[in-house]
């Protein structure tokens, strides 16, 4: 639900009081000192309802060196080590694209947090103050990096679309040209991944692609060899893949017991018949006449539940008249002067930059 309420202001206080005390959990992401400057803590919770669930999940934590400090994604990014870690070898990572992976599982681990919490209530009758540092959760996608340095001495570095374990036996590894489909400049390119897990899957390939003379050279025959050579490997495996169809070659290494996917950018993953077989996208409509579109819908798959979407994204106070009208209960009168105040709209106030 997305409704809205100006907190910095007494009687918006007294609605979010209203509201948590039929709330069973209060999530809050705000950089540390937001909160507090607001008057809202745990205690402050607490006195609306005693087994509240609140949830704190800053980006660095509430104490330490950099509690204080406000972050977005791109600096989780930097401060787990991630913008080290991933693009080309040797590039710096000023030549990274913004992802923000912390974001992305923050999420399902408050979820989880908060579901450990009520079932910790149902059987103590008692609520939780959870607190998640962002940077923290996200540091542990990476642990691999941790461990080798700990335990090794290593520093992992960016390996493009190489595989840490290519001593081990995973080399080829990577992402390769395929036969272009229309203007590359627009979307044409094609481009195809694959990976060699052990000889037996190098003979494999090998044979796929006829057992060429460069191929055959002995030192590829071991994982070291091929480890050490993954520069001619790739090159050599561009020139192949370069000359196939990105779908016909996928299925053909497939077969022959080979990890392959085709690469598919965003435009292309709803229309890809895979997905579609799969029904992994739904299709929701948007409030104000914004339209119907496409949404990834829950991965799992719940046989005796309807796990598909629920509600589409919301519009900004888009339940406003559910809150404070059928929530709250609220009279006509009050609903009217709470909007001219400024708690209740539908747009931002003009003061926030």
């Amino acid at each position: 639900r997305s409704f809205t309420v100006d907190l910095r202001r007494p009687e918006g206080l007294d609605v979010l009081a209203r509201i948590v005390s039929q709330c069973d959990a209060v999530i809050e992401n705000s950089a540390v000192g937001t909160m507090e400057k607001l008057g809202i803590s745990y205690q402050w919770l607490r006195e609306q309802r005693d087994d509240i669930i609140f949830v704190r999940a800053s980006g660095y934590g509430l104490t330490g060196e950099y509690s204080d400090a406000r972050t977005l994604g791109a600096h989780l990014e930097a401060v787990m080590g991630h913008q080290v870690l991933r693009g080309y070898e040797g590039n710096e990572p000023s030549t990274n694209s913004a992802i923000f992976s912390a974001d992305y599982v923050s999420g399902t681990q408050i979820a989880f947090a908060v579901l450990l919490a009520l079932w910790h209530r149902n059987n103590t009758g008692k609520g939780q103050f959870i607190e998640l540092a962002q940077s923290e959760n996200a540091a542990g996608m990476f642990a691999q990096a941790y461990l080798d340095y700990a335990l090794n001495g290593e520093v992992q570095e960016a390996l493009g679309n190489r595989s840490i374990y290519a001593i081990d036996g995973v080399a080829p590894c990577g992402v390769y040209p395929c036969l272009p489909k229309g203007d590359t400049s627009e979307g044409g390119d094609r481009w195809i991944a694959i990976t060699v897990s052990n000889n037996e899957e190098w003979a494999s390939l090998r044979a796929v692609i006829g057992d060429p003379e460069w191929a055959l050279d002995p030192i590829l025959a071991t994982a070291a060899g091929r480890a050490a050579n993954q520069e001619i490997l790739d090159a050599r495996l561009a020139e192949w893949t370069s000359q196939n169809e990105e779908e016909e070659l996928f299925h053909k290494l497939q077969k022959s017991g080979i990890a392959a996917a085709p690469v598919l950018p965003s435009w292309r993953v709803p229309s890809n018949p895979h997905v579609q077989a799969r029904g992994l996208y739904e299709i929701c409509e948007l409030v104000d006449d914004v339209g119907e579109y496409s949404y990834p819908s829950p991965v799992y798959r719940l046989p005796a539940s309807d796990s598909s979407i629920r509600r589409p994204p919301v519009a900004f106070g888009q339940d406003n008249e559910y809150v404070y009208r059928e929530l709250l209960e609220i009279s006509d009168e009050d609903y009217d002067r709470l909007v001219a105040e400024g708690h209740i709209a539908t747009e931002f106030d003009k003061s926030i930059p």
